[in-house]
């Protein structure tokens, strides 16, 4: 065979190994070549080798394949086998017995390896694991790292809140406490009421959570940083001075109806009791002429803290000044998420307000009080001026001259304050 022809078999067999070996597995390319080399003869095998890269070894091997038996080859095509039995690239378990619990104890120090492993304390990527690892002696990939963790059962997990903040033991009979006497004031005709203060919030045109319908392409332009100007302040953080304060809202149970006082000031329990006693003088006493007493659920800490003197100092001002007697209950430490003004009330706020800029004071106001729902949910809000000086100390004698009654379960968190006696008063 002349030069030429070796030439043109060798572009043939080319062609037709291009053609097909992305269709052939590894098993149909060695037979395919073998039988090309048959068909050669003398020589055969170099020149598929030549135009294929097949090994010279894997064609010798398929010849001897295809030699077989009738019956050998029956058997083979009835094998899902492409290797003998032990070929092909070891798995990394195979390689490395102590693999897996290697890198157990890396991925789980507490319970299976040292509790003071640097990565106790760092980010357990498969990348640092990869490291770790590999700093053992293993040779791997972090691809097979991924691979090996799942085999272990371990998966990328995000934190889930599921653990309470203090789990007293009265938690749920404080709750079931309240729940009496909240049904017995209600069936009395008497107020009862859920407050709390809300979220602060930045004055001016900074983005505000959630979406709103806009002509397509017109979004309300806002500020890239929420960087406050000193002239505009904060609606309900930030006064001259820096301090914080916030929304303070009052929830009625019975009218489904709500009041938020917006300060501009510091909260504090003065602000608070001022913000409770301008509901009942705005609304209250129009809704409950003929009150005696007043039932506040409040939560345990902030500015109307189950333990804040001024508070109490603040609410027998308030007692005194309208004739109420106020009944306090405080839920348990870590439950204020099931104050009911935080999923009646605030959470209504929220969504009417998504995603628009608070401007102004007058935007804040105009939005809390268009906030309504299907089940007759009417909210009223107004703007308090006025300076809450904080660092204010209560002594011992003022507050033993607090007309305070605690009950008899938990009185820390369940207590009454009546008003004085008109001469005590004068």
């Amino acid at each position: 065979m002349n030069a030429l022809a070796r030439e043109t078999l060798r572009q043939s067999i080319q062609d037709k190994w291009e053609r097909l070996r992305s269709y052939l597995d590894e098993r149909a390319r060695r037979l395919w070549a073998a039988t090309e080399a048959r068909a050669i003869g003398y020589g055969g095998i170099q020149r598929v080798h030549q135009a294929t890269g097949i090994a010279h070894k894997t064609i010798r091997t398929a010849l001897r394949e295809l030699v077989g038996s009738e019956q050998e080859v029956a058997v083979r095509k009835t094998s899902l086998r492409l290797r003998k039995p032990g070929g092909g690239r070891k798995k990394l378990t195979t390689l490395y017995p102590n693999l897996l619990s290697d890198l157990e104890c890396l991925i789980d120090p507490d319970t299976r390896g040292d509790p003071q492993s640097a990565l106790r304390w760092s980010s357990k990527s498969l990348q640092k694991l990869k490291a770790a690892l590999q700093m053992k002696g293993y040779s791997l990939s972090h691809q097979s790292v991924g691979v090996l963790l799942g085999q272990l059962g371990y998966s990328l997990q995000a934190n889930q809140k599921v653990k309470e903040g203090s789990d007293h033991p009265d938690r749920d009979t404080q709750f079931a406490y309240i729940n009496e006497r909240t049904k017995s004031l209600q069936q009395a005709g008497q107020p009862v009421i859920s407050v709390d203060c809300k979220k602060k919030e930045i004055l001016g045109d900074f983005k505000n959570g959630g979406h709103e319908w806009n002509p397509a392409g017109h979004p309300d332009a806002v500020r890239v940083h929420d960087f406050m100007d000193k002239e505009l302040g904060k609606a309900i953080c930030e006064s001259a001075f820096g301090a914080l304060s916030r929304p303070y809202g009052v929830y009625d149970v019975c009218k489904n109806r709500g009041f938020v006082n917006v300060g501009i000031d510091h909260d504090t329990a003065a602000f608070a009791v001022a913000s409770i006693e301008r509901w009942w003088e705005d609304v209250g006493k129009r809704m409950y002429p003929d009150a005696k007493e007043l039932q506040i659920m409040a939560d345990g800490g902030g500015s109307n803290a189950s333990r804040s003197r001024l508070w109490k100092i603040c609410l027998q001002g308030l007692s005194d000044r309208t004739g109420l007697s106020i009944h306090v209950c405080h839920f348990p430490p870590g439950t204020s998420k099931w104050n009911k003004i935080e999923h009646r009330m605030f959470s209504y706020i929220t969504l009417n307000w998504r995603g628009r800029p608070l401007t102004s004071l007058a935007v804040i106001i105009s939005l809390i009080g268009s906030t309504t729902t299907q089940t007759g949910l009417c909210i009223d809000a107004a703007l308090d001026t006025k300076a809450y000086p904080t660092r204010i100390v209560v002594s011992e004698t003022q507050l033993s001259e607090v007309n305070l009654e605690r009950h008899t379960f938990h009185g820390e968190w369940n207590y009454t304050i009546r008003p004085k006696k008109r001469e005590l008063i004068s």
